[in-house]
């Protein structure tokens, strides 16, 4: 039996797509053309001349410095949530006490307390421990708030193990450590994955601790530096859609390459 056509939904996937991709055109044409061409045409033109100028710029007047604070506190926020969160998860998953139930119960809490309602007393820990205005202020709240929803998905995906694989890996003598190892881990990929790319999401579009934590420029990351491109006398608006894309650039790139691990690991959650 032959289909016929949905008339409405094609017209509303290309109402979607106009909305979704005129902004896009906006932010790149405007990265490719110089600011008096952007001035004079105004945002829906074509560049007359394409330059990538606007690129260049941003890191000479030092956008990539900026790059290259976040770099290290992506990295860092997910080598803490990478080395802490399985095992953690694992014990968990394998506890049998009333104590492990709790504290995962407890540790659960941190889901419902936003950042906003512990910034001041995380701004008083930091300012006392000696880290503000450093990265290292930036990254321990960032990761401890990674560290909630992490320990969720990975408890998740290893709640799926089968207890038969336990019991074979004990019959063999195996030890608590060789099984996490040589078991464990290998069936948790996908979840590991996730937490990897929630927690990078989470540490290089945070906003709220670098705006709170740092001041100077010897800390500060994208998120914050993109308002060096407003001034008393204006924005400067192809130098900041540039310096937008390439914020977005490794991002993206991390989660082409393990979105399907990410859908994978918040659909087993969402199956518990």
């Amino acid at each position: 039996m032959r289909s016929r056509p949905n008339f409405l939904a094609g017209l509303g996937s290309l109402v979607w797509l106009f909305l979704v991709g005129l902004p896009l055109y906006v932010m790149l044409a405007a990265t490719l053309r110089s600011r008096d061409d952007y001035a004079q045409q105004g945002p829906l033109s074509f560049p007359k001349h394409f330059t990538l100028h606007n690129y260049t710029q941003d890191f000479s007047n030092g956008f990539g410095r900026y790059f290259f604070h976040t770099l290290l506190v992506t990295a860092a926020v997910v080598a803490i949530v990478v080395l802490l969160v399985p095992p953690l998860s694992y014990a968990i998953v394998r506890g049998r006490g009333r104590i492990t139930t709790g504290v995962f119960r407890l540790f659960l809490l941190g889901l419902a307390v936003p950042a906003q309602a512990v910034i001041v007393p995380m701004f008083y820990v930091i300012n006392r421990a000696g880290l503000y205005d450093n990265l290292a202020g930036v990254i321990l709240p960032t990761a401890a708030f990674c560290l909630p929803v992490s320990a969720l998905v990975l408890t998740g995906v290893m709640r799926d193990i089968t207890p038969d694989l336990y019991e074979a890996m004990a019959m063999d003598g195996a030890p608590q450590w060789r099984v996490f190892v040589q078991l464990v881990l290998p069936l948790s990929k996908g979840g590991l994955s996730t937490i990897v790319v929630f927690s990078a999401l989470q540490a290089w579009n945070g906003f709220l601790f670098p705006l709170v934590l740092t001041q100077s420029d010897s800390s500060k990351v994208v998120t914050l530096g993109l308002y060096d491109f407003q001034t008393e006398h204006g924005v400067d608006i192809p130098g900041l859609l540039a310096a937008v894309v390439l914020s977005m650039l490794p991002i993206l790139i991390v989660y082409l390459f393990a979105r399907r691990a990410l859908v994978q690991g918040l659909m087993g959650v969402g199956g518990k």
